[in-house]
C-alpha cells in the first residue's frame, strides 16, 4: 500500500507526517502565549475567525524551544476531529511512501522522540522520522483542547 507523506525539518533532522492529516500549511505568524498551558504549546493564532493551538514540535519532542523567525513554517492538522498547528524549521517535499518500507521505531535507548514516531524509512539515502499524530495528542498533557 503506498502513502503520501510531507516531509520537514525540525533542528536538521527530517520528519513526516501522512499528508491526509494536513490541512495547510502557514507561513509563521506571531503567536499570542497562553497561561498555564505545557511547556510545549507556544501560543494560539487567529485561523480564519478560529483560534488555532500551535505547538512548538520541536519542545514537544524533548527538544530546546524554537526561535520562531519568518523563515519558520506552520503545519496545520487535523487530529482527533480537532485542528492544531505545528511550528517546523521548513517544508520539504511530498513523497511517496511504500508501506512495506515503513520499519518501527528502535526500541533501545531512551530518546524521547521514540513514543511520538510511527516508524522510520529511508528517503533519498536519509532516514526520514515518520510522525504519529494521535500519540503527539494523546500522549501525557493533554495541550490541544483549545
Amino acid at each position: 500500500m503506498h502513502r503520501e507523506l510531507i516531509t520537514f525539518e525540525i533542528a536538521s533532522q527530517i520528519f513526516a507526517l501522512d499528508i491526509m492529516a494536513i490541512r495547510e500549511i502557514r507561513a509563521w505568524t506571531p503567536v499570542t502565549p497562553m497561561p498555564r498551558v505545557p511547556h510545549y504549546v507556544a501560543g494560539v493564532v487567529n485561523l480564519r475567525g478560529s483560534v488555532l493551538p500551535v505547538i512548538d514540535l520541536a519542545a514537544r519532542l524533548g527538544w530546546a524551544a524554537t526561535e520562531a523567525t519568518p523563515r519558520h513554517a506552520i503545519i496545520v492538522c487535523q487530529v482527533n476531529g480537532q485542528s492544531q498547528g505545528l511550528i517546523v524549521d521548513s517544508v520539504s517535499d511530498i513523497v511517496a511512501l511504500n508501506t512495506e518500507h515503513l520499519q518501527a521505531p528502535p526500541t533501545a535507548g531512551q530518546d524521547e522522540v521514540i513514543p511520538f514516531l510511527e516508524g522510520l524509512v529511508a528517503i533519498d539515502e536519509r532516514m526520514v522520522m515518520v510522525l504519529d499524530l494521535h500519540a503527539l495528542s494523546t500522549s501525557g498533557e493533554h495541550a490541544f483542547a483549545a
